[in-house]
C-alpha cells in the first residue's frame, strides 16, 4: 500500500474541523439567532454587530435597536453571555433604554442589569408576561430610572404621572412565583395622581424583602417571610411623614414572628395646612389632643408573637408595647393555650388567621396597661371647652356617666371608665387590666359577644 501524500493528511485533518463547525453554529450564530427570533413576530430589531471573545466563553451583541409595532423602542449597548451559551454563567445588559408613547407613555433607562444564572441565553425583556420556565438565580441592576404618565399609581395616588430612580436593586431565587429575596437602595421619586394623596414626592434609603411567595395568586394570598424598610420620607398634598425603620417578621415556622416601628412622625401642622379649609378646625382640635400643640406625632410599636405546642395543646404568646410621644402608652401581654382545629398546623394558623372557628381557649390571661403621657390631661380642657362647661363641670359629668355604664355593663365596665377619668382627673397615671381568660370556651363564641365577656372571665382593674 502507498503511503498517503502528507497534503492529503493536512486536507483530511482540516475537513475534520471543519465539518463540525459547519454542521453547528457558534455561540455568535445562536445569539444573534434566537435575538431576532424573540423579536420577529413583533417588530423591527437591528444589531449592530455579533463577535465573540478570543479568551473566554462570551458572545457581545452591540447596539440592538428594537422598534414595536405600536412605536415602543428599546435600545441597548451592549448584549453580553458569559459561559455555556446552554446554561449561561452570566448575562449582563448595558446602557438600557426604553420607551412606550401613547397615553400611557414610559421612558425606562438602567446602567447595567446583570443576570446570575439564568436558564437560558435571551430573555424576553419586551413580554409583561414572565415566562413560566425561567429561572435566575440572582439579578443586579444599577442606576434604574423611570418616567411615566397615565399610570395607576396604587392606593392612595389613583392615575397619574411621575418618576423614580433607584441607585442598586438586588434580587436572588427569581422566577414567575417568588422572589427568595429582593433588596434596594437610594430610591428616590415623586407622582402626581388624581387619588386621595394627590402628588408629591418620596425616598427610601433602603428597603429588603425576603420569601415573598405566590405571585401569580391573588394579592391577598401573597406570603411573606420578612421585610425591612429604613428612612422613608413621604411629602404629599396629604400626608407629611417620616419613619426611621420599620421591620415585620412574618415567617412563624421558627416558632416566633413578629413587627417593629421606629420612630414614625407624622407632621400634622403641615398636613393641617394642606387640608381643605373646612376640615382645618376639627383636624387642629384633634392635633392640639394629640400632641400637646406641636404639630407633630411620633409613634413607636413593638409586637413579637411566638408559639409554643405542648402535647395537644398549644400555647400562643404576644407582647405588644405601642408608645405616642407626648400623648400615651399601651402595653399588652398575652398567654393563651388553646386547642387547635385537628391537623392545623400553628404556624399555619397564625399566618392565615382566617376565622377562629374550632379553636378552643384552655385559660390563659391577657395584661393590659394603658399609660398618660400628656394625652389624658390635655382631654378635659379641649372637651369642656367645645362644651362650653368648666372642665370641673366636664369631670363630674364623666364621673357621673361612667357610673350609668356601670350599672348596665357591670362593675368592671365602671372601674375601667372610672378609672379613665381619673387619668384625666390628674388623680392616676395608668390604668392596668388583668384578665383571666375561661377553659373550654370557643373562641368564635366569645368574639361574636363582647357583651357578654365581663359575665366569663375574671377581670381586674387598677388605677395608680
Amino acid at each position: 500500500m502507498r503511503p498517503m501524500p502528507w497534503k492529503a493528511i493536512l486536507a483530511a485533518l482540516t475537513l475534520s474541523v471543519s465539518l463540525p463547525a459547519l454542521a453547528e453554529p457558534g455561540p455568535a450564530e445562536r445569539l444573534e439567532a434566537d435575538l431576532r427570533a424573540l423579536f420577529a413576530s413583533e417588530g423591527r430589531l437591528e444589531i449592530g454587530e455579533v463577535s465573540e471573545a478570543m479568551i473566554r466563553d462570551r458572545v457581545t451583541a452591540r447596539e440592538l435597536h428594537f422598534v414595536g409595532p405600536e412605536g415602543q423602542q428599546l435600545w441597548l449597548d451592549r448584549y453580553v453571555v458569559s459561559g455555556d451559551y446552554d446554561s449561561p454563567d452570566e448575562v449582563r445588559l448595558e446602557g438600557i433604554r426604553l420607551e412606550t408613547p401613547g397615553r400611557e407613555r414610559t421612558q425606562l433607562s438602567a446602567k447595567t442589569l446583570v443576570l446570575d444564572a439564568p436558564s437560558r441565553a435571551v430573555l424576553p425583556l419586551h413580554e409583561e408576561r414572565w415566562p413560566e420556565d425561567l429561572r435566575i438565580a440572582g439579578l443586579e441592576v444599577e442606576a434604574l430610572a423611570a418616567e411615566f404618565a397615565g399610570q395607576d399609581l396604587g392606593e392612595g395616588f389613583g392615575e397619574g404621572r411621575g418618576r423614580f430612580s433607584v441607585e442598586r436593586l438586588q434580587a436572588t431565587g427569581l422566577s414567575r412565583e417568588a422572589i427568595e429575596s429582593l433588596e434596594l437602595s437610594g430610591l428616590e421619586g415623586e407622582a402626581e395622581g388624581d387619588g386621595e394623596l394627590g402628588g408629591g414626592t418620596f425616598s427610601l434609603a433602603f428597603a429588603r424583602v425576603e420569601g415573598l411567595r405566590g405571585l401569580q395568586g391573588e394579592e391577598e394570598e401573597r406570603e411573606l417571610d420578612r421585610l425591612e424598610l429604613r428612612d422613608l420620607a413621604i411629602d404629599s398634598d396629604r400626608l407629611v411623614a417620616t419613619l426611621a425603620g420599620f421591620e415585620v417578621d412574618g415567617d412563624l415556622q421558627d416558632g416566633e414572628g413578629g413587627m417593629r416601628l421606629e420612630a414614625l412622625e407624622l407632621d400634622l401642622a403641615r398636613m393641617i395646612a394642606l387640608a381643605p379649609e373646612e376640615e382645618r378646625t376639627r383636624l387642629r382640635m384633634a392635633s392640639n389632643v394629640l400632641t400637646g400643640g406641636s404639630g407633630t406625632l411620633r409613634l413607636d410599636a413593638v409586637s413579637t408573637g411566638r408559639w409554643e405546642s405542648e402535647g395537644d395543646a398549644t400555647r400562643l404568646l404576644g407582647e405588644l408595647d405601642v408608645t405616642a410621644e407626648e400623648a400615651f402608652g399601651w402595653v399588652l401581654d398575652a398567654d393563651l393555650p388553646v386547642r387547635l382545629p385537628e391537623g392545623v398546623a400553628p404556624a399555619a394558623f397564625l399566618t392565615e388567621m382566617e376565622s377562629l372557628e374550632g379553636v378552643t381557649l384552655l385559660g390563659g390571661r391577657v395584661d393590659a396597661t394603658l399609660s398618660d403621657l400628656g394625652l389624658f390631661g390635655r382631654l378635659p380642657v379641649i372637651m369642656a371647652a367645645s362644651q362650653g362647661i368648666s372642665e370641673a363641670v366636664f369631670l363630674e359629668q364623666a364621673r357621673t356617666q361612667a357610673q350609668g355604664f356601670g350599672m348596665m355593663l357591670g362593675p368592671e365596665v365602671e372601674a375601667i371608665l372610672t378609672g379613665l377619668v381619673a387619668m384625666m382627673a390628674g388623680e392616676a397615671r395608668e390604668l392596668s387590666l388583668q384578665l383571666t381568660l375561661p377553659a373550654d370556651s370557643e373562641l368564635e363564641a366569645l368574639s361574636a359577644d363582647p357583651l357578654a365577656l365581663p359575665e366569663r372571665l375574671e377581670m381586674r382593674v387598677e388605677s395608680r
